[in-house]
């Protein structure tokens, strides 16, 4: 027979047990791993050598470090930003697939197309605006041109023999050379490239012979004596060019020569707000930081690093000014 004691401690033993599996049930069958814990990639909407990429793989290459992941910058050009800010809003919200872009895909698509296959506004969130790149009219260096009065007098003068460069239809060449065409009664051909990178190799090879690109792309050039600049886009000089003015400075202050816009990190909407803040936390303290700061300025560009609630104020407050001047331009790609 059984002791009472031997009894109540069999009682116990088996209500341990009982609470122990009922614990164990409670727990998720695997333990989820910090992010991240794979490679992150940055898709770029552009082909590579443009502004968007130099400044894609400067960031990478210090935010590998910061994560202790690599960093693998993708680029997915085409259709004025489309295919590559498509892909990203369709991915997986989990972190490891990023967007870095120009304003354009975001903002002018939505007044260039008539239908989209995101919307940027609800596909789409805000990590932080990396840099403002500033962009600047250049024209090769056998135009006889050195300023914007003689640029407009030199393209009346000889109707269809500037030829404007773009990195792609509806970006900001296009509508600064369809806004002069209207503004101006000007004979200017706009040619589109896949990307920047492509249509600086022309600008340099005489194919077209003016454009507005970014100062992280001509700078070289500009200083190489290939390339001539008459002024830069935005209410004060950019600080990769000091010299040069702005178009307010050169008489001309129409609000489309004064937009200017960030490069920014986005990440697909649902994206949990955990790891938006993660992200956005390390990309500010390295963009904020004394090293690539400076990287970001020896590019010609000017560094920001705000975090996804700026971000998305910035970003709200920007695209209705865009939207107008797109529209206003005539510009319509469908």
């Amino acid at each position: 027979m059984n002791s009472p004691s031997l009894a109540a401690a069999r009682k116990a033993t088996l209500r341990a047990a009982a609470l122990a599996m009922l614990t164990l049930a409670a727990l998720p069958l695997h333990a989820e791993a910090p992010y991240p814990n794979k490679p992150i990639r940055v898709i770029v909407p552009y082909p590579a050598g443009g502004s968007t990429d130099t400044l894609a793989r400067t960031l990478g290459d210090t935010l590998s470090q910061r994560l202790g992941q690599p960093v693998v910058v993708e680029n997915k050009g085409g259709a004025g930003g489309i295919i590559g800010t498509d892909h990203v809003a369709k991915s997986a919200p989990d972190g490891y697939t990023l967007l870095m872009t120009v304003p354009g895909p975001i903002t002018a698509n939505l007044a260039l197309y008539k239908k989209l296959p995101y919307d940027p506004r609800t596909d789409l969130q805000p990590v932080s605006d990396i840099a403002t790149m500033r962009t600047v009219l250049v024209v090769n260096s056998t135009v006889p041109v050195r300023t914007v009065d003689e640029l407009l007098a030199y393209a009346k003068a000889h109707p269809g023999a500037l030829r404007m460069g773009s990195w792609g239809p509806g970006t900001q060449p296009h509508t600064i050379q369809s806004y002069l065409a209207r503004t101006k009664g000007l004979d200017i051909l706009h040619v589109p490239y896949r990307g920047e990178g492509p249509m600086v190799s022309d600008l340099l090879s005489g194919q077209v012979n003016m454009t507005v690109g970014s100062v992280t792309a001509l700078k070289q050039h500009i200083a190489a004596g290939k390339l001539r600049p008459l002024a830069v886009i935005g209410t004060r000089r950019a600080v990769g060019l000091p010299d040069v003015p702005t178009f307010a400075e050169a008489g001309y202050r129409d609000a489309a020569y004064e937009i200017v816009g960030p490069t920014t990190l986005l990440a697909p909407a649902k994206t949990p707000p955990a790891i938006v803040e993660r992200l956005a936390r390390e990309v500010s303290a390295l963009v904020r930081s004394g090293p690539l700061a400076r990287r970001i300025d020896e590019m010609g560009a000017e560094p920001v690093g705000n975090l996804p609630a700026d971000a998305g104020r910035a970003y709200r407050a920007y695209l209705p000014v865009v939207l107008k001047l797109t529209e206003d331009t005539g510009v319509r790609l469908d």
